[in-house]
């Protein structure tokens, strides 16, 4: 899940695209990701998608109890060969053959399996070998389906939006530089003779939210009506954020020489809790982007993006669940639809059919649309476990840079004397520090920030100032 903006075209290539994507189904799909604790099982899980209406699903691996589940269910069905897996099935094809074998043909047509998709945002990540290996991957991948008849499986890979080096405007829309040639035009190639899409993941929230005074909300929203933007080079007018992402991706493909690639988006949503110095990470904006985006990616006949009107676009919404063992700042965390029990988070109707489904609307956005400013601290959730606490504790103070001076014997916060008080300040201490190069207040769980001044005594507590 990355920023920034994407996807091309002018109408006489939107002809020739809406012509392969004629069959293309608009219907919504759903990313089902497992990491976390509380995610139920998989039986329960894919009964919740029909009962949503979902019209696809996106695995992260190729799971086999979740495939043989979707067997005989109406469910279009990506599956995911694992970045750990593409060196070796790019160094051979009985690998290839192997992992088709297994993860395909065993299901296959029960399970109705449409995209293969290889890795994981490979380019986002510096290994460069497996750079190399994605394109050579997936040809072997596409060899050993055409072995067995089958043709109507996609194989691309998601793309984050940092595969591109230069977003806005559109127009200006420009691979990065340190991506060799030998692996973006080679799949660009590959996904134009195979008729596939370039998969991205797509996520509005996060140009607005490290930009909110100067991106209208409504704009990121796909709300529309408050902001537009004209692209002066291209002479295309936007109205929301995600068409601008979309078509800058497409304007980079064809710099390339690649103007028909079909768009179709693997990862979208709106986080709908966050901590305190994530501004707009709520249930009321989530809901109104995912049901906008319904809306916009259901449409009949498709309305496209200002630079390919016209085109479906597959798109898939991030996630099923919240998963609460993703690190990082809380928002990772938060991006659920349903809770485990298969309630609603909010009201969504996939189908785009029955919005009034979708229940009233609040009748003002909430405050957290606006950043925090003041104080935070770092402290210690209620009830944690107290090994695991000692862990993080030593690993706090082990970040140097007097993260840990004042717990000396003698210093000011040296009492009480307990793991769990060392801790409450060890964590505020090490966000304090290192916040800026990066660091959460997440610790696997154990922290969480306040609004509260925990200091005591003479005890002064670090905090980060907003």
């Amino acid at each position: 899940m990355y920023t920034n903006k994407a996807i091309f075209a002018f109408f006489l290539c939107s002809i020739l695209t809406s012509t392969n994507a004629s069959n293309i189904s608009s219907k919504i799909g759903v990313n089902y990701g497992r990491v976390g604790t509380n995610i139920p099982s998989p039986y329960r899980s894919i009964n919740f998608l029909e009962s949503m209406n979902a019209g696809r699903v996106k695995l992260y691996d190729a799971n086999p109890e979740v495939l043989k589940l979707l067997s005989g269910t109406k469910l279009h069905v990506s599956i995911m060969v694992t970045n750990e897996q593409i060196s070796g099935i790019a160094s051979s094809q009985s690998k290839a053959e192997n992992w088709v074998q297994k993860n395909v043909l065993a299901y296959y047509p029960s399970t109705q399996i449409r995209f293969i998709l290889v890795g994981n945002e490979v380019l986002s990540n510096n290994d460069r070998k497996m750079w190399l290996d994605l394109v050579p991957a997936m040809r072997n991948i596409k060899k050993s389906l055409k072995g067995h008849d089958i043709h109507n499986i996609k194989v691309g890979t998601p793309l984050a939006m940092d595969v591109l080096e230069s977003s806005f405007p559109p127009s200006s829309g420009k691979f990065r530089s340190d991506i060799p040639s030998q692996v973006m035009v080679p799949l660009l190639k590959f996904l134009n003779g195979t008729k596939s899409f370039f998969f991205l993941d797509v996520y509005p929230y996060f140009p607005w939210s490290s930009n909110p005074t100067n991106i209208n909300l409504d704009y990121a929203l796909l709300e529309g009506g408050n902001q537009t933007y004209l692209d002066s080079k291209s002479g295309l007018v936007y109205t929301n954020l995600l068409d601008q992402m979309l078509d800058s991706v497409v304007f980079a493909m064809r710099k390339l020489g690649f103007d028909n690639i079909m768009m179709a988006v693997s990862e979208t949503g709106w986080p709908n809790a966050g901590d305190i110095d994530q501004v707009g990470a709520n249930t009321y904006n989530a809901a109104t982007y995912n049901r906008n985006l319904v809306k916009k990616m259901t449409a009949d006949p498709p309305l496209g993006t200002p630079a390919k009107p016209g085109v479906v676009i597959p798109t898939f919404i991030f996630s099923l669940y919240d998963e609460n063992l993703k690190p990082g700042p809380g928002t990772e965390r938060h991006w659920g639809l349903i809770h485990p029990n298969g309630q609603p988070i909010y009201e969504i109707d996939l189908t785009g059919k029955h919005p009034e489904n979708e229940g009233t609307r609040l009748s003002s956005s909430p405050s957290s649309n606006k950043p925090y400013k003041g104080q935070i601290w770092c402290v210690v959730t209620s009830q944690p476990n107290l090994t695991d606490l000692e862990t993080a504790l030593d690993f706090a103070c082990r970040q140097g840079n007097g993260t840990c001076d004042a717990l000396a014997p003698g210093k000011a916060c040296y009492e009480p004397v307990s793991v769990m008080a060392h801790a409450n300040y060890a964590f505020s201490s090490y966000w304090s520090k290192f916040r800026s190069s990066g660091a959460s207040c997440y610790f696997n769980g154990l922290a969480t920030q306040t609004t509260t001044d925990p200091s005591h005594g003479s005890c002064q507590f670090p905090s980060v100032s907003l």
